[in-house]
């Protein structure tokens, strides 16, 4: 008898994809993917509502049902397979991606009478208005020496449930008193689909502060923070946290009829979508670094004990695998660092393009293949150049949103080639650091491996291996987020007994392996090294000329 299949639903910031997974082999049975008809909301509401402030993205929870029947139905079609033979469901969604909720789950943006109130809709993960809130819970929780806020590095982020709740009650208090629940979006779909609410631990841990065995922060913080949040987890954000993949419920009939699905399946416990790639890339143990590589980089690494590193984006257990502890790092700026210079520094059009201009996306892509072949014929420290990744500001290890990136060493030889090799290098020195800091704080880092389109870039990898002097693992999927939640669907249906059995069973091995080239070694040690004194010079002093500039700019 066959294990089957699992159906794993990946939750992107525009899309919805499903997933079939044969749980013999590992193989994709089928993929199928379905937009949201709404996208990101982040000009004004549907129908003609009012106009949104900046910094703004919403979502309608009513895009993400309807593509997930449209892709499933579509995934399963191509797939063949019965829907008896689909053991399990697994969910994985952006984060921190929330919505307010009556207590039975309906979505308060559902009821006429709040439709036109824009903190009555889903507030997507890049909603960034409320930095003025989180600017105040990271001030109080300083000040009053919160014990939690050292595992988020020092500060909490915009992005993050607490600082969007309290923005709801600070703006629209009204909407915030008729919440009688705040839930992940995975939470929600998963609370849709079964009639089960659970949190799963992933975003809890990382996105809404809870600790596996502190809780969340306590009352006395929230009541010092603002005395109408005091019941925000005591009441609103309620409920049991379950580790990933553990069962939340079972198919509803509805569901069952309106997916094509056996009614009764089980369902697992969500988890934040770049999480799930670790999975599906095959890391489920101590030691391995996982890097999503886009236009910014998400690091993941998994260790059996709990340690403060600088910087750190999030430290939780069961966070990705139950048992041990997910440790989250970052950088703000990696993809959209050689994208910003393809717009602003490259050659002229007329040598790289033999079409028309308007035509942007084979414009870019022709000049990072023709930047990546003229860099790749430098040698390490032939530019002369050295970079601070920092455009989008600094994540991990120094937290710090106002910094700006650095270019130094121009010449009137320096070439565009030269420019867009220093940029790969600065970020691979950023992962370096990361990768340092891991280490100082006695936590064991011995191979990398990366998902995501920029791991598709030789130089860029071969680089990156060169300056870390590690082996970089090339994920052998595009789909790794999905893959990685249908493993959960396989755990909570029963085919594995723990997430990392599914792992080690069903994750394909390494596309290719990217060794570091040793003789780059002393020559990349050598530029590191500077840039780690210009992180001193630039990011640690009170007195950077880098935050001066900035404090010029805002006047």
């Amino acid at each position: 008898m066959t294990r089957g299949h699992a159906l794993g639903l990946d939750f992107g910031t525009e899309s919805v994809r499903a997933v079939v997974l044969d749980l013999e082999s590992g193989a994709l049975t089928a993929t199928a993917v379905a937009p949201f008809p709404h996208g990101v909301i982040d000009r004004s509401l549907p129908e003609g509502g009012p106009p949104l402030p900046h910094d703004w993205a919403l979502q309608d929870s009513d895009d993400w049902l309807t593509s997930m029947e449209h892709a499933t139905r579509e995934a399963m079609a191509a797939a063949g397979v019965q829907a008896a033979s689909v053991k399990g469901i697994g969910i994985d969604f952006t984060a921190s991606t929330i919505l307010p909720t009556t207590g039975n789950g309906t979505p308060l943006h559902g009821i006429d009478a709040l439709r036109a109130q824009p903190h009555a809709w889903p507030k997507l993960w890049k909603h960034h208005a409320a930095q003025a809130q989180a600017d105040r819970i990271n001030a109080v929780a300083a000040r009053r020496g919160e014990k939690w806020l050292p595992r988020y590095g020092g500060k909490t982020s915009s992005e993050w449930l607490m600082a969007k709740a309290l923005e709801m009650l600070d703006e629209a208090p009204e909407i915030y008193a008729a919440a009688e629940c705040i839930v992940e979006a995975g939470d929600w779909v998963a609370w849709r689909l079964t009639g089960s609410l659970a949190r799963n631990a992933c975003a809890a841990g990382y996105k809404a502060l809870w600790h596996k065995r502190d809780g969340y922060p306590s009352s006395d913080f929230l009541r010092a923070l603002d005395p109408g949040l005091e019941n925000l987890y005591a009441s609103k954000v309620s409920g049991q946290v379950l580790a990933p993949g553990q069962v939340v419920g079972h198919l509803a009939g509805e569901w069952a009829q309106r997916l094509g699905l056996a009614e009764g399946t089980p369902v697992g416990s969500p988890m934040i979508d770049a999480h799930a790639a670790a999975l599906g890339g095959g890391v489920s143990g101590p030691g391995t670094l996982f890097i999503v590589m886009g236009t910014s980089s998400c690091h993941l690494l998994l260790a059996e004990r709990e340690v403060l590193v600088e910087g750190m984006s999030g430290v939780v257990e069961d966070g990705i695998v139950a048992g041990l502890f997910g440790y989250e790092a970052g950088q703000a700026g990696v993809g959209d660092i050689f994208a910003w210079f393809v717009r602003s520094g490259v050659p002229s059009a007329d040598e790289v393009v033999p079409f028309e201009l308007g035509d942007s996306g084979k414009r870019a892509g022709l000049i990072h293949d023709l930047m990546s072949q003229r860099a790749a014929a430098l040698a390490p420290g032939e530019s002369g150049l050295l970079a601070l990744d920092w455009w989008n500001g600094s994540r991990t290890p120094l937290v710090d949103a106002d910094l700006s990136g650095a270019i130094l060493g121009y010449t009137l030889e320096t070439t565009p080639e030269a420019i867009y090799r220093a940029l790969i290098e600065a970020t691979a020195f950023g992962t370096r650091m990361i990768i340092d800091v891991f280490k100082e704080a006695g936590l064991a880092v011995d191979r990398v491996r990366v998902s995501g389109g920029l791991s598709r870039n030789e130089l860029l990898t071969g680089i990156y291996a060169d300056v870390t002097g590690l082996p970089f693992e090339i994920c052998a999927t595009d789909q790794a987020s999905g893959v990685g939640a249908a493993m959960l669907g396989a755990v909570a249906g029963g085919a594995f007994d723990r997430v990392d059995e599914a792992v080690g069973s069903l994750a394909q091995p390494p596309a290719r392996i990217v060794p570091p080239d040793t003789s780059h070694g002393a020559t990349y040690d050598a530029l590191y090294g500077q840039y780690a004194r210009l992180v001193d010079l630039f990011g640690r002093d009170p007195s950077s000329p880098l935050k001066q500039l900035r404090a010029l700019r805002a006047q």
